[in-house]
């Protein structure tokens, strides 16, 4: 194929339009809801908290080999914990970032490190869900403004509050969402 051909049919698919309804092309919406990703989120939660507070430990005090054989086996059990209560895309990204310890005892450094890995990538995980659900509700609270609008005079369906109107006809005007 041409030079000017593949300028032309990229062209073509730079100008097309899709319109894609609320459920998506095919009739989903395409994306994960971010209560698929964690089947099991209090289990997550909890483990998230001791691992947290594990690594606190070891910050705070030496380790003796016993302690650090004893704290390699609870990390490792902690990230099988964790795979049976995460989505498998969750899961796969865990076993990609969590690398296994070395043959025998590690040491204090290496234990501090893989906690403090496993820590950081809970609250991404956690930071990230947030992320998720709010924008699921801007989206929904979107949506809900416009089937507002395009009922019958703008004012909503009877027995659902519209905006409250001031003395002069006017909205009142909020602050934010938090005022």
């Amino acid at each position: 194929m041409s030079d000017e051909a593949q300028d032309g049919q990229q062209q073509d698919q730079a100008d097309q339009v899709v319109i894609i309804g609320p459920d998506g092309p095919d009739g989903s919406d395409g994306e994960t809801h971010p209560r698929d990703l964690v089947e099991q989120p209090a289990k997550v939660m909890r483990i998230g908290s001791m691992i947290r507070q594990l690594l606190e430990e070891v910050k705070a005090a030496p380790l003796d080999e016993a302690s650090r054989n004893r704290l390699k086996e609870i990390h490792q059990s902690s990230i099988k914990e964790l795979e049976a209560g995460l989505a498998p895309e969750l899961v796969e990204e865990l076993q990609r970032l969590s690398l296994p310890f070395a043959e025998g005892t590690p040491s204090d450094a290496e234990l501090r490190i893989a906690q403090a890995q496993l820590v950081g990538w809970l609250e991404g995980l956690f930071h990230g869900i947030q992320t998720a659900i709010y924008a699921q509700q801007m989206a929904a609270r979107a949506q809900l403004e416009q089937m507002r609008r395009a009922l019958p005079g703008g004012q909503g369906a009877p027995g659902v509050p519209g905006p409250v109107r001031g003395d002069e006809g006017e909205a009142p005007r909020s602050g934010g969402m938090y005022l």
